[in-house]
């Protein structure tokens, strides 16, 4: 059955639709932190974290007269903000912000942020790509009764129906990253060429730099055996409906996206990396000053919470150095394939 009969598409053309276009999901204005909590929205440590990984590139790369930070998939500026509240002085002066988003700019957003709907290219710095992969629609396969894998079409209320068998560069993609040929009937699997393809990209506009994307991630080695595609809506999961209501998200084959020199580590590994400590703090300064140790207890639990190895600590990070000078910025990391 081909796209577009009987109202239905393929999930990659009706999730474009319902996120981004008119009226779209990612339009409206309440943004996405109405409907879900990232870790950007956690904790100020995570942006201090990201600013420390920011102090670390520039010093990778020299201490450069202008250096960017480019937040990709900036909802309303919610990362790019903290990072410049607590960028250093010397750097911030040096620092060139730039936020990628499809939306409109929010109003008060700090007028040193450069607003833009793709990356800035030839550049030098940080690109930090948090949770906007899992957003780059993608087509969804299934095998039939026959182990054949077939295109998922849903139709404008989430009703879904098996289209043609999977061919060509799909097939290849599914082939080499999430085989589907002879799995039990019902089995699924997420194309993620598209993303591969959108990172990529992404990674091409910096000469010279980091480039990190955190989002919900498998591996070849432990894919889903029914996929990931899901819905949120005012905090809650929810049936994937493409009618703009709701999210549409399915978690990331990080090791697929990954370039030549990439590695891949946990939030867990990666905010400890760069200070994020979940101890808490000793009770001696409960007696000697009840105040610090009242807002060290506070910290702690939010450095806990976007460490949990069960919850925020459990994301992927996916760290693409752009030249030789910002390789092994974060151990500990595991080499990719």
């Amino acid at each position: 059955m081909a796209s577009g009969t009987n109202g239905t598409r393929t999930w990659r053309e009706a999730t474009e639709a319902a996120l981004y276009g008119p009226g779209g999901f990612y339009r409206r204005p309440e943004g996405p932190a109405g409907h879900f909590r990232t870790s950007v929205h956690a904790s100020p440590l995570y942006a201090g974290a990201v600013v420390e990984l920011l102090c670390r590139v520039d010093a990778a790369l020299g201490h450069p007269g202008e250096l960017t930070f480019t937040d990709v998939g900036a909802g309303r500026g919610e990362l790019v903000a903290g990072v410049l509240a607590q960028c250093p002085p010397e750097l911030a002066g040096r620092l060139r912000p730039y936020a990628v988003e499809l939306a409109d700019r929010p109003a008060g957003l700090d007028p040193r942020v450069e607003w833009t709907d793709a990356p800035p290219d030839g550049v030098h710095g940080l690109l930090f790509a948090n949770e906007w992969l899992d957003n780059v629609p993608l087509d969804v396969a299934e095998a039939d009764g026959g182990g054949t894998p077939r295109r998922v079409l849903v139709r404008p209320d989430g009703e879904e129906l098996l289209g043609d068998p999977v061919t060509g560069h799909d097939a290849g993609w599914l082939a080499r990253w999430w085989p589907l040929e002879g799995a039990p009937p019902g089995s699924r699997a997420e194309i993620g060429h598209p993303r591969d393809a959108a990172w990529a990209r992404a990674v091409a506009t910096l000469r010279s730099g980091l480039a990190v994307a955190v989002d919900y991630a498998h591996d070849l080695a432990a894919r889903p055996p029914f996929g990931t595609l899901t819905g949120f809506r005012d905090g809650r999961e929810v049936r994937p409906v493409p009618d703009g209501s709701c999210d549409i998200t399915a978690h990331v084959a990080l090791d697929a996206c990954a370039g030549p020199g990439a590695t891949l580590t946990t939030q867990r590994e990666a905010l400890r990396a760069l200070g994020v400590d979940g101890s808490r703090p000793p009770l001696s300064l409960a007696s000697s000053d009840p105040a610090a140790y009242v807002r060290a207890l506070g910290a702690a639990g939010e450095a806990a919470e976007l460490t949990a190895p069960a919850g925020l600590g459990a994301f992927g990070w996916l760290v693409q150095p752009v030249g030789q000078a910002c390789g092994g910025l974060l151990p500990p990391a595991r080499p990719l394939p």
